[in-house]
């Protein structure tokens, strides 16, 4: 992959070839997103202590997993085409990883956890949602790249949903008084995540393989 980029780098197209984030434009959004993801995540570990949100948790390790997947990412931009598809794999891996264990803390707290506090794990869930869609809006015109920089969008938008559910599920404890509502959108985004990671993965092999077959 060619290091430069012109206008067509810019709109994420490389007449024939994924955008592979070579883009002056592309670099400085992206140290924006991983600034405000870094800053989210400290956000919202204090306030899933304070409100007791597994919910919350699990947005905020999703924040710290996405602000190292942008750190990644910047640093794969301009490499190999094989070096860029096995930080994607990685990527996709650690999702995983995540996704399974908040889907397993959802299922210890289903029988030991008491309700979330509903005010403060609302107001942080739409704070998240604006960052999120700030990141988002940022993101989309690079929306359709490589596996390094497609994981990248897929991460904001799935944290986009994720901050929706959150909200939602305060409304539901608010509501109930129960902690199922929090515990169902903490398996939800768990699901999204080892979705997440199964995509991913999926396109960063295939990469791999392209490259494989060039290099021979």
């Amino acid at each position: 992959m060619s290091g430069c980029c012109g206008p067509s780098h810019d709109h994420g197209h490389d007449h024939g070839s994924a955008f592979d984030g070579a883009s002056p434009a592309y670099r400085r959004v992206l140290l924006i997103v991983l600034a405000i993801n870094a800053a989210m995540f400290v956000v919202e570990v204090a306030a899933g202590a304070i409100a007791g949100s597994l919910a919350l948790y699990a947005d905020s390790v999703d924040f710290a997993m996405d602000a190292a997947t942008y750190g990644l990412s910047f640093w794969a931009i301009g490499r190999a085409a094989e070096t860029r598809a096995r930080v994607a794999l990685l990527k996709g891996g650690s999702l995983g990883v995540i996704g399974t264990a908040v889907l397993g803390m959802a299922l210890w707290r289903l029988y030991s956890g008491a309700p979330p506090e509903p005010i403060t794990m609302g107001a942080i869930g739409l704070l998240a949602l604006a960052a999120n869609v700030i990141s988002a809006v940022l993101l989309f015109r690079w929306r359709d790249g490589d596996a390094n920089v497609a994981s990248v969008w897929q991460c904001t938008r799935n944290d986009a949903i994720g901050n929706v559910l959150v909200v939602l599920a305060a409304v539901g404890v608010f509501g109930t008084g129960s902690a199922l509502p929090d515990l169902i959108v903490a398996s939800l985004m768990a699901a999204l995540f080892l979705n997440s990671a199964f995509r991913i993965i999926r396109q960063a092999r295939g990469e791999l393989r392209s490259a494989a077959v060039q290099a021979g």
